[in-house]
């Protein structure tokens, strides 16, 4: 009896091979894994995500912009609210005097000004005291209108127009209508509207 093998013994442990190899095993069968996750999502689905994504960072980025450009628009015109209504008070501050009492009128002069304007009131002020005293002039305001010209929110130039009646010697000290325009700059100082240039005579001449 021959000892090699039969013929028919190889096909069969082909055909147990074969069957080995295609049979799926707990090894070959698993939940993908991230990666394979990541590269199997809808691509349409990613690009919805990168566009929402691009408009939301532009929408946030216009939406600080616009933040801080109406935070300044609001500053600016508080600045220019608060200059306005410095000069309000100021123009009514130069119209109104006595030549009995010029000292109080000289200080509140004073008081709400800097720079050029400052030195030279301060510089013509014994000049001016002698005249509206000479002249027994008293100016009473009866109106005031102010607008602001130009400003930001370190300077500001802005429009005065005071009504006044004005009495002296010269009227026999019977008040006669009269009206005062002047153009005042203003300087921001710590927070405080001072005015640093007037560009109108202080007074109107009193008649004699």
């Amino acid at each position: 009896m021959s000892n090699e093998p039969h013929p028919t013994d190889e096909p069969a442990a082909d055909a147990t091979a074969t069957s080995t190899s295609e049979t799926p095993t707990a090894e070959t069968v698993s939940a993908p894994t991230p990666r394979r996750w990541w590269t199997t999502m809808d691509r349409t689905q990613l690009g919805l995500r990168g566009a929402a994504a691009v408009l939301l960072g532009a929408s946030m980025a216009a939406s600080v912009f616009l933040f801080f450009e109406n935070q300044n628009s609001k500053d600016l015109l508080a600045a220019q609210q608060q200059a306005r209504e410095a000069a309000c008070r100021y123009g009514p501050v130069l119209a109104d005097y006595d030549s009995k009492n010029l000292d109080t009128y000289f200080k509140a002069v004073l008081d709400g000004a800097t720079g050029d304007w400052k030195k030279q009131f301060d510089s013509t002020s014994a000049e001016l005291r002698e005249v509206l005293t000479q002249g027994e002039v008293t100016s009473k305001v009866t109106d005031t209108q102010c607008a602001i010209r130009t400003g930001d929110e370190n300077a500001a130039e802005a429009i005065v127009v005071i009504g006044q009646t004005i009495s002296s010697l010269g009227t026999e000290h019977k008040p006669e209508p009269g009206q005062l325009s002047m153009v005042l700059r203003l300087h921001n100082d710590d927070g405080r509207w001072l005015v640093e240039k007037v560009n109108s005579p202080l007074t109107t001449a009193p008649a004699q």
